[in-house]
């Protein structure tokens, strides 16, 4: 395969695309299991165990919180359960082994994004996390789709809850179309538009903050969008929002979206067009199911030629770092979850929390700022020197360090490159962290040397501020 010579080389691109990062656990099980069960396995998370990861979900009790449960116990509009959301998701990708269902939960959370915190998704969208994101990051679009346009979270946060037959409100079934099926490429028209919102009347929210229908709300009549009609007769019940959702799950248009949106994650921030084509029929003759899907783009030719094609995004890059360095769960509290979840607030990218309902972008370009670079700066040597976020479980940096001792600066910092990376780092950037030390690749290290010593966390947080480290 172009570029990826061994298996070994196939093996640590798949994990680094399909994980939150890697660590010499994750490379030593996954090549126990070799290639292919490793992502077998993956796309069925429930076959894995998983006690860091229920660990995490223990320390958020309110994630398992109803509805009314969050209204009777929390102030009306209490961002409380918001926040742990966030954290808790943090707290899953840096160490749940069900990494890949961690991946595409954040990649279906910014396709259907409901923001969080947001006022008026107070009470429900930890729900929307369990009950539709979750439950359906592997399994059927289609599925998915129909679970979160009916959500509470969904209606309220796109206006539906207060969309009826005499007033009805075009958010969410402009959005439906333009971002979470065909695009706005598929042709559709405004007086289309204002069908899908029709479709969609009746669908609300009751007074206990849950789903319901209202056929007095329903508009009736002849509806046509795109190559879906129906006499949309009767409001007695919403066949006609299911067979619609149905319909643009399965239209030609969606299949090409989602497999260009799979493909931009997984390959490149300009997927080839070919591999498009592909992943758009294995998703019809799937019947829109998700893991098939996956299953033919990460065992691709495109896939493998795609190594260093794609750039971390700040959350990434973070729960890498925690990954890289080896911290584990705090012992008690959750202090180093709300570190993390409040040093991303000044990076741009706290999990879920996009403000608007296209999700996060995920091209570099987006990413890429002076400003954004010298946080992410920040934040890793924070980490990696202990400083802040604080509460993690940890040993000293000095455990990373090979035994025995480099002989040499340049061996010494190429060993933590590997140890920290799981692959080489480059001669240049060795020089360049050389450089930094005001020391020679080819100076002794002693037992004295700053490098071992008070600059060891520098050391640390360069070679995780290499572009090498920000490679997904």
């Amino acid at each position: 395969m172009p570029g990826l010579p061994s298996e070994a080389d196939r093996l640590a691109h798949l994990l680094r695309r399909t994980t939150w990062g890697l660590t010499p656990d994750l490379v030593a099980r996954a090549t126990r299991l070799g290639r292919t069960a490793w992502l077998e396995q993956q796309l069925r998370p429930a076959s894995i165990g998983d006690p860091e990861g229920d660990a995490v979900v223990a320390r958020f009790p309110t994630l398992a919180l109803s509805s009314a449960q969050v209204r009777s116990r929390y102030s009306d509009g209490s961002w409380d359960v918001m926040f742990d959301l966030g954290k808790a998701a943090l707290g899953r990708a840096a160490w749940s082994r069900r990494q890949l269902l961690e991946v595409m939960v954040d990649v279906w959370s910014n396709h259907l994004n409901v923001t969080n915190p947001s006022d008026n998704v107070w009470d429900n969208r930890h729900r929307y996390d369990a009950d539709v994101i979750r439950r359906h990051a592997l399994g059927r679009f289609a599925d998915l789709l129909k679970a979160a346009i009916t959500h509470p979270a969904m209606l309220t946060y796109l206006d539906n809850a207060s969309s009826t037959k005499k007033a009805p409100n075009e958010n969410l079934g402009r959005e439906l179309l333009e971002l979470h099926t065909v695009g706005v490429g598929a042709g559709y028209t405004e007086a289309e538009v204002r069908d899908s919102a029709r479709i969609l009347t009746g669908l609300t929210v009751d007074g206990d903050g849950a789903a319901t229908y209202r056929p007095k709300w329903h508009w009736t009549g002849a509806v046509t969008v795109l190559d879906f009609a129906d006499p949309n007769a009767s409001a007695d019940d919403s066949g006609v929002v299911t067979a619609y959702l149905d319909h643009l799950a399965r239209h030609p248009a969606t299949a090409r979206r989602i497999a260009a949106l799979l493909a931009r994650r997984f390959v490149s921030d300009a997927p080839p067009a070919a591999l498009v084509d592909r992943l758009a029929a294995a998703y019809t003759a799937a019947d829109t199911a998700i893991a098939p899907v996956l299953r033919v783009l990460l065992t691709s030719p495109e896939f493998f030629a795609s190594a260093g094609a794609k750039q971390r995004r700040p959350l990434e890059s973070v729960v890498a770092t925690v990954r890289a360095l080896g911290f584990t769960q705090a012992r008690r509290g959750a202090a180093e979850l709300d570190g993390l979840y409040w040093a991303l607030e000044s990076m741009g990218h706290q999990p879920f929390a996009w403000p608007a309902p296209n999700g996060y972008p995920d091209v570099a370009a987006a990413w890429t700022s002076s400003a954004g670079t010298l946080a992410r700066w920040n934040v890793t040597l924070g980490l990696a020197a202990g400083w802040w976020p604080k509460g993690f479980t940890q040993g000293k940096l000095t455990t990373l360090l090979p035994r025995p001792r480099p002989a040499t600066h340049g061996a010494l910092v190429a060993a933590l490159g590997r140890r920290l990376l799981q692959r080489p780092l480059p001669a240049a950037h060795v020089a360049a962290i050389c450089a930094f030390l005001e020391v020679g690749t080819r100076t002794p290290v002693r037992a004295d040397s700053d490098a071992l010593n008070w600059r060891l966390p520098y050391v640390v947080a360069l070679v995780l501020s290499s572009p090498v480290h920000l490679a997904r």
